[in-house]
């Protein structure tokens, strides 16, 4: 009798640590998980503000090139286009390209040729998701880092426009701003390729 109640005693025991185990790991996955949300929260947050800002001289650009316009036409009434234009239309246009790329990598917005991806099962498709990233990680990373050279070469330099004079490696630098944004969110679209492959891999092959 006093056997079988310490077996009773010890098999309580273990499942009380097993449960304890059990619980220890959800805890993990529950603590990763939140960790990843709040990563893909500040992810996309960072990456919609630049495309805003982005979008925001887009727009003063459009303004002022209206305005530009509209003053070379009534030059006969005193009035004049807007004093180097065209200098602040190039710099304000690559600014905004380099702010939009890193909104459309994180949704996964690239133009994409998917005419026989829908015959492919879940996995092959997960692996050319992340194939798709890590490329675009690198190409990102290559564009960011010539970017900087570039930006070093015409500070050394000083060189500047012809009209307003401004130094050339400002807008260089303000572009740089798009493009180390677009290397980071390019580093957490791979990762959330990887989690997503990674995530149920009994499903992949179904």
């Amino acid at each position: 009798m006093t056997g079988r109640t310490d077996a009773v005693a010890v098999g309580a025991r273990l499942c009380v640590t097993d449960r304890h185990v059990a619980d220890g790991d959800q805890q993990g996955q529950d603590s990763g998980t939140d960790m990843y949300q709040t990563l893909n929260t500040g992810i996309g947050w960072l990456a919609r503000v630049i495309a805003l800002l982005g979008g925001a001289v887009l727009i003063t650009l459009i303004v002022m090139t209206c305005l530009s316009i509209t003053g070379r036409a009534l030059i006969p009434l005193g009035l004049g286009p807007v004093p180097g234009d065209f200098e602040l239309v190039e710099a304000g246009v690559a600014f905004s390209i380099f702010s939009f790329m890193p909104w459309c990598q994180y949704n996964r917005g690239h133009a994409r040729v998917d005419l026989f991806q829908a015959t492919f099962g879940l996995f092959v498709n997960r692996v050319i998701d992340l194939i798709a990233d890590l490329i675009m990680f690198g190409a990102s990373y290559l564009i960011a880092w010539r970017l900087y050279l570039g930006t070093m070469d015409k500070y050394s330099y000083h060189e500047t426009t012809f009209i307003l004079q401004f130094e050339i490696w400002m807008a260089y630098a303000a572009s740089l701003l798009g493009a180390f944004t677009f290397v980071i969110v390019s580093g957490f679209c791979v990762l959330r390729s990887a989690r997503a492959f990674l995530a149920n891999p009994t499903e992949l092959h179904t």
